[in-house]
């Protein structure tokens, strides 16, 4: 079976589902066939899937990460390898990779989320949970959808959940949900934020991993400065790795805005 083959498969799948899109055509281009599939997937509440769905997905998505190219966490270079020796203690333990997180090879990536924690649902959305789920396959909105329904509220701003990574080639996802900012920065939110990346840290290491890899927590659809946010996070993860037992923490960055960011604290050098 061809790709393409395998994506209209899973879209009749997924049509069959929910009777209300018989009417919805299929593209007739790979490019088109494939932005429905990843739309129903988005859209998708949790549940069963179909007989013989998963195995089908999760061949598509295998197939999709090899073509992407995996990048293994442990063979990048470190930050103190890369800039040298700056203010960041542990920058011999710490790496900054720009590129889509989906691709990394890693014990756990970490997840922007939401307070629901059930994965974006707007079709085709730009933003990192969306690819994350979209990458993982319906799965991970499962396993979310099970957390929540156990847990019985809302996911707390600054807190951790961790699941399996399933067609990710991370072993595993912490979900954490940051401060949405509005005009101006609270010293609230400050603390959310930190608290965002001290919860997966301790989580991580409860769990025996041995490195995470962060994306930048809030700074998009919640509109956290983007350069306030990068110091925190380096700040929060060189105090944390001091006196810990993880061996790398990757900063993930896809602007280059904040690549640069993380580049200047990287090699800004001490006082």
């Amino acid at each position: 079976m061809t790709k393409e083959e395998k994506v209209s498969r899973l879209i009749q799948y997924l049509k069959n589902e929910n009777r209300s899109y018989d009417t919805l055509a299929e593209p007739v281009d790979s490019v088109g066939k494939r932005r429905l599939l990843r739309s129903l997937m988005n859209v998708r509440f949790p549940g069963p899937a179909l007989n013989g769905y998963m195995e089908l997905q999760d061949e598509l998505l295998t197939e999709e990460a090899q073509e992407k190219g995996l990048v293994k966490v442990e063979e990048l270079p470190t930050a103190a390898e890369e800039f040298g020796i700056g203010q960041v203690r542990n920058a011999d333990r710490m790496s900054l990779w720009r590129g889509d997180i989906t691709r990394l090879q890693a014990d756990a990536i970490v997840n922007a989320a939401n307070s629901q924690l059930l994965g974006c649902f707007v079709p085709c959305h730009g933003c990192i949970d969306n690819a994350i789920h979209s990458a993982a396959g319906i799965q991970l909105r499962n396993a979310c959808a099970e957390l929540m329904e156990e847990q019985g509220h809302e996911e707390p701003t600054g807190k951790a959940k961790i699941t399996p990574g399933y067609n990710l080639p991370a072993a595993h996802v912490i979900h954490t949900v940051g401060p949405i900012v509005g005009l101006k920065v609270t010293e609230k939110q400050k603390e959310e934020l930190k608290s965002c990346y001290v919860s997966c840290l301790k989580l991580a290491e409860k769990e025996g991993l041995k490195n995470i890899v962060f994306c930048c927590i809030s700074t998009g659809e919640f509109h956290f400065p983007n350069k306030l946010a990068a110091e925190i996070a380096v700040d929060t993860a060189d105090r944390f790795l001091t006196g810990s037992k993880l061996e790398r923490v990757v900063f993930n960055v896809f602007k280059e805005e904040d690549y640069n960011i993380y580049k200047k604290l990287f090699k800004k050098a001490l006082l």
